[in-house]
């Protein structure tokens, strides 16, 4: 009858959808494992480490992050208890994300990963130089660092909800050639500044300042 003819239509139309859909997840298998590993990457959720490093949300307990800091602890207890400054540059080599062939530092060192700083050419760090790296600090050549410099690149939210989630973010440090900083600087996250700038001691880098490179001229700060 026509209740019984509208039934199988029914029944035949669901069988149907659910014969596409299967159809639908086996191509979509396929093509994800042959679309190769770079395409791959594309559609893979982003790891609590890229997270981190591009200034987004991320959790700081994630076991990836534990384990690079872990790493990164061992070197900086290694390098601090280092007497020979050479055998200490081989170590921040070794550790940084990449430096120049000419690096001085002298210790107490202090960092989170380490693997996202960068330095160059002719580097010099005087004593206890703090450098909280969850999103890359980079600086250019011929840069000296006075003794108590802080670049610091973590932020925390300001809503106390948020905060005491246990989430944190950050925003990088870049800095261009010819760097003098005096003593106590502190260099604020998501800093930029130009060629040849000076920070005069104990000033407090909050705000970016792009500079023209021209060797006779410099930016100072006070």
């Amino acid at each position: 009858d026509r209740r019984q003819r509208q039934m199988c239509i029914r029944d035949r139309n669901k069988d149907f959808t659910y014969f596409c859909m299967g159809v639908s997840l086996v191509v979509t298998s396929l093509l994800y494992y042959n679309i190769g590993e770079e395409a791959k990457k594309e559609y893979a959720m982003p790891t609590e480490y890229e997270k981190m490093i591009a200034g987004d949300f991320y959790k700081p307990s994630d076991p990836e992050l534990r384990a690079l800091a872990a790493s990164s602890r061992e070197k900086q207890w290694a390098f601090n208890a280092e007497p020979d400054r050479l055998k200490r540059a081989e170590i921040v080599k070794s550790w940084f994300g990449s430096t120049g062939e000419n690096v001085a530092m002298n210790p107490q060192f202090v960092t989170d990963y380490g693997v996202n700083i960068h330095i160059g050419e002719n580097f010099y760090s005087n004593w206890n130089l703090t450098m909280l790296d969850i999103c890359p600090i980079t600086i250019g050549d011929n840069a000296m660092i006075g003794p108590n410099c802080q670049f610091l690149t973590p932020l925390h939210p300001l809503d106390p909800t948020e905060r005491n989630s246990g989430i944190e973010y950050g925003a990088s440090i870049t800095i261009g050639d010819n760097f003098w900083a005096g003593g106590g600087v502190t260099i604020l996250p998501g800093v930029t500044l130009g060629d040849n700038v000076v920070a005069g001691a104990g000033a407090v880098v909050t705000l970016s300042l792009i500079h023209i490179s021209e060797p006779t001229r410099r930016s100072y700060i006070s």
